[in-house]
């Protein structure tokens, strides 16, 4: 195997399994990982218009998280309302069941990242990661996570 197919192969298997991780954890919350995505930025941007919402998505491709946001609105986590200033302009925020809900997700990505931080103890991981970002940085997903970092 060439070495950068075993890289190609490793990042996958790293996302994965940390997939599988949050999955495994999430799921006494009864949400997928895209969904508490949505709701920790929602957490730390409210309030956003879908579009804002999609720009910021790294779960998801394209710009129109409609879907997740309707599950997460059914479920009443997320409330929808329309802005004083512009009828077309949809904004969203978290109820309050949504802003317990993202504290307790918040405490199992914290888990994660202590999970992460041991695996990385003693590793270099700046040129990891400056290589990740610049894999990504022209990329839907890289751009979104430049967006996230920088606000």
């Amino acid at each position: 195997m060439r070495p950068t197919e075993e890289l190609r192969y490793l990042i996958l298997a790293a996302q994965r399994e940390g997939n599988r991780l949050l999955l495994q954890a999430l799921r006494p919350l009864g949400i997928t990982p895209s969904q508490a995505e949505v709701i920790r930025i929602l957490q730390d941007h409210q309030p956003l218009a879908l579009n804002s919402l999609g720009d910021l998505l790294v779960c998801e491709s394209g710009n129109s998280p409609s879907r997740l946001v309707d599950r997460l609105t059914s479920a009443g986590l997320v409330d929808r309302q329309i802005s004083a200033f512009d009828r077309r302009h949809v904004e969203l925020t978290l109820t309050e069941e949504g802003r317990r809900l993202a504290g307790q997700i918040t405490a199992i990505e914290e888990d994660l990242y202590r999970s992460i931080d041991a695996a990385v103890e003693g590793r270099d991981t700046d040129q990891i990661t400056g290589f990740l970002r610049a894999f990504v940085a022209d990329l839907p997903a890289g751009r979104a996570l430049a967006r996230r970092i920088a606000s």
